[in-house]
């Protein structure tokens, strides 16, 4: 059975990785729910966001060019709402959170996201 994949990345997200990890080390990804930055992934060094119980890892992401993998996650209760989507990692211009390592850069990290096809579904046993 193929492995579906939960969460993808842009050439231009991609780019701007290699260039956080370059300066800051080994990344993460934390996918926020809302509050202050709406809906946003929110990029910081590798273990400087606490992950907990309620947090669930997507996908460790593979990038050309990053030794590490790069861990995307996200809280359970929002998983529950997006389970039956792929996401795809972009940047846009514009100024993103304070938080997030990319706030500097004059792009922030966005989300598209598509629902995953019937086949992935069967795959993920969501079907």
């Amino acid at each position: 059975m193929t492995e579906v994949e939960r969460v993808g990345y842009t050439e231009a997200a991609a780019e701007l990785i290699r260039r956080l990890v370059e300066r800051n080390g080994p990344v993460m990804f934390h996918q926020s729910g809302g509050c202050c930055d709406g809906s946003a992934p929110m990029c910081y060094p590798d273990g400087d966001f606490l992950i907990g119980d309620v947090d669930v890892l997507l996908q460790e992401l593979r990038i050309d060019g990053v030794v590490e993998p790069v861990p995307f996650y996200m809280s359970e209760s929002q998983f529950e709402y997006w389970k039956h989507t792929h996401l795809t990692l972009d940047v846009v211009p514009g100024r993103g959170s304070g938080f997030s390592l990319e706030a500097p850069e004059g792009v922030r990290f966005l989300i598209r996201s598509r629902v995953f096809d019937e086949a992935e579904l069967t795959a993920l046993g969501l079907l």
